[in-house]
């Protein structure tokens, strides 16, 4: 099966690229512009398998989209490929409304135009899934709101689009833009909104791995406001398994969320990552003044139109496809941990202090 990834040299797309090409039944077409967040080393493990090709080119180049399906003839379409941090959203919304916005309008009509030039199983089996986020619908009641013991509600694939920062209003529009695509023109698709991921490679303006490498050279450990925002955590590894899940056993236009049943509060994430340093790797070991990692933490001011709970319910893909996550957020932080402890210098001497939250 020849898969065309966009987005393969970030950080999900190049777990997904791994999974592919190590499972020995993929070709892979990493379609990747290189931007900031992405490092083609993240490929290291799988970049010299004959399963594995590289094209660098920009989703809204038409031409160049149009060349590279037409030299692969894939059989799917797995478009990751956007620009992903809510901050930057904030601070330059422009470059989120090209790529995610734009981009994805742009791949969806070359993918449409060579999907009709297929017949037969070619045509019938070809999948444009599209990888999207929960945070096109907003937030949730929180535990501290007025909600008298009532059950807190989850995000479900019914739940109305209500979007908070750019970044979030640009992956709805894209969301809105694949379903189009699906409507109109009959292309097979399907979509996926998965909640914050985690794992190796991540690049460090995200929470867990600017927590990580921050606390092991005693820099500022921030958080936003008083650190009580809510997040449902999926180990990157999990959300890969769901990924290739939907996309060989997803129905054509349906949707699926994919979670990782680990409601963490952002205070608590920092504090679980301060507790296993203490334990495998402690300050003084590393001759550090802080006796231990907590006392690095740093309350900085909270963003604007910070949502305070995100969390999935991912009965559906459990129900209709069989898969569940393999890692607790204990599990799935130390094997994070561990990956970051082996390869300190894999991001340099990067530290964004800046960034705080996913």
């Amino acid at each position: 099966m020849h898969v065309l990834v966009t987005g393969g040299a970030g950080f999900i797309g190049s777990a997904l690229v791994r999974y592919l090409v190590q499972e020995k039944k993929f070709s892979v077409i990493n379609v990747d512009k290189l931007t900031y967040a992405s490092n083609v080393r993240s490929l290291n493990l799988v970049s010299d398998s004959p399963l594995y090709n590289f094209e660098k080119v920009d989703i809204c180049d038409g031409n160049a989209l149009e060349a590279v399906f037409e030299k692969y003839r894939p059989n799917a379409v797995m478009h990751l490929a956007a620009e992903s941090h809510v901050d930057r959203s904030i601070s330059g919304p422009l470059d989120f409304v090209t790529t995610n916005i734009v981009g994805t309008s742009v791949l969806l009509e070359e993918s449409r135009k060579y999907w009709c030039s297929l017949d037969g199983e070619a045509k019938s089996s070809f999948r444009f899934h599209h990888v999207s986020t929960d945070e096109v619908y907003g937030d949730l009641p929180h535990p501290d709101d007025d909600s008298k013991g009532r059950v807190l509600p989850l995000f479900t694939e019914e739940t109305p689009y209500s979007p908070s920062s750019p970044y979030s209003a640009s992956k709805a529009s894209s969301d809105h833009l694949v379903r189009a695509w699906s409507r109109t023109y009959g292309l097979p698709v399907v979509i996926t909104n998965c909640s914050n991921n985690y794992g190796p490679y991540q690049f460090p303006e995200k929470l867990i791995p600017l927590i990580i490498l921050n606390a092991l050279k005693e820099k500022p450990l921030p958080i936003y406001g008083e650190g009580d925002q809510i997040r449902d955590w999926l180990y990157v590894d999990d959300h890969v398994s769901g990924l290739v899940s939907v996309l060989l056993n997803g129905k054509a236009g349906k949707t699926y969320n994919i979670g990782g049943n680990n409601e963490v509060r952002n205070i608590d994430v920092v504090k679980t990552i301060c507790t296993i340093l203490d334990e495998i790797k402690p300050a003084s070991s590393l001759g550090l003044c802080v006796e231990k990692y907590s006392d690095l933490i740093s309350f900085v001011k909270d963003r604007p139109g910070h949502d305070k709970r995100y969390a999935i319910d991912c009965s559906k893909i459990q129900r209709e496809l069989g898969w569940v996550p393999k890692e607790s957020f204990e599990t799935g932080m130390r094997k994070t941990i561990a990956w970051y402890l082996e390869n300190t210098e894999f991001f340099g001497d990067l530290a964004i202090e800046k960034f705080t939250d996913n």
